[in-house]
């Protein structure tokens, strides 16, 4: 992860929206402009090897997403290569993301990198280029188009092996891998899956069911799957509703499943 360029590519994800906003929909309330969105640190830059290192690897992506302007933040463990993370990772996640919060200051101005000349010649380079990404998706058809056309799933598996290939060639570095390498590293404790708690969770999920008010439960999946069913009408408030009357995600996907269809990736190798 280049940094300045994480940076740049938040505050250009902002000015797109807001100028998409403006010019395609033509949105007259100001709020509506504003992007508001969530960001996870990066899972493909974990490494399996000296996994402390990662602690670092997301102290810096958890920065550069506060710097650009991000409403909420998920930071990840640092044994996430490995497997689910321990409580104690969990818990350095969760303190880098306080101290971001509390020690650093970053968060008592808007825009941190207004000015930078370089932060603002990578923002301006991003935004045309991604202006030229979204024409490119607008001749395949839209995004949806795209998606079933393969040209997305395509789009990751080109950058996935640009990127391998760059640390094989040891083009790009990365710290612990194919440089920096420690030939004492040690695995560290890893988290270790209670076999026994997907029948806890599965049991808790009934007794859930069972204590809730079915007719609401139904009413609610009912107004859903009729708002659905209307191809045009926006769902968000009706998931909000059967949320709130304690349907479960996946009743909500299940009904969702029945109109829309699921979608199959068409694999190719």
């Amino acid at each position: 992860m280049e940094f300045f360029e994480e940076v740049a590519k938040f505050r250009a994800a902002r000015r797109i929206y807001a100028k998409i906003m403006r010019e395609r929909f033509h949105a007259k309330n100001a709020k509506s402009w504003h992007l508001r969105f969530h960001v996870q640190t990066s899972g493909e830059s974990l490494t399996a090897q000296q996994v402390d290192n990662n602690i670092v690897r997301v102290t810096i992506e958890a920065l550069a997403a506060v710097l650009g302007g991000c409403q909420s933040l998920h930071t990840n463990s640092r044994d996430e290569a490995l497997a689910l993370p321990t409580e104690e990772s969990v818990k350095i996640a969760l303190r880098t993301q306080h101290m971001i919060g509390a020690e650093t200051g970053i968060t008592k101005t808007v825009d941190p990198t207004a000015g930078s000349y370089y932060v603002e010649y990578l923002t301006n380079r991003i935004e045309e280029e991604v202006e030229k990404y979204l024409k490119k998706i607008s001749r395949i058809g839209g995004a949806l188009a795209a998606v079933e056309k393969g040209f997305f799933q395509e789009e990751i598996r080109r950058n996935a092996y640009r990127l391998k290939k760059e640390i094989d060639e040891n083009k790009r570095v990365i710290v612990g891998v194919n440089k920096f390498q420690d030939p004492h590293d040690i695995e560290p404790k890893l988290n270790m899956i209670d076999k026994e708690g997907e029948g806890r969770q599965i049991s808790r999920l009934m007794d859930f069911k069972n204590s809730r008010d079915k007719i609401k439960v139904g009413q609610a999946l009912d107004a859903l799957q009729q708002a659905a069913e209307k191809q045009d009408e926006n769902l968000m408030p009706h998931i909000i509703h059967a949320v709130k009357s304690n349907v479960t995600l996946g009743e909500i996907s299940k009904t969702f499943g029945g109109i829309f269809g699921k979608y199959e990736p068409k694999v190719s190798f």
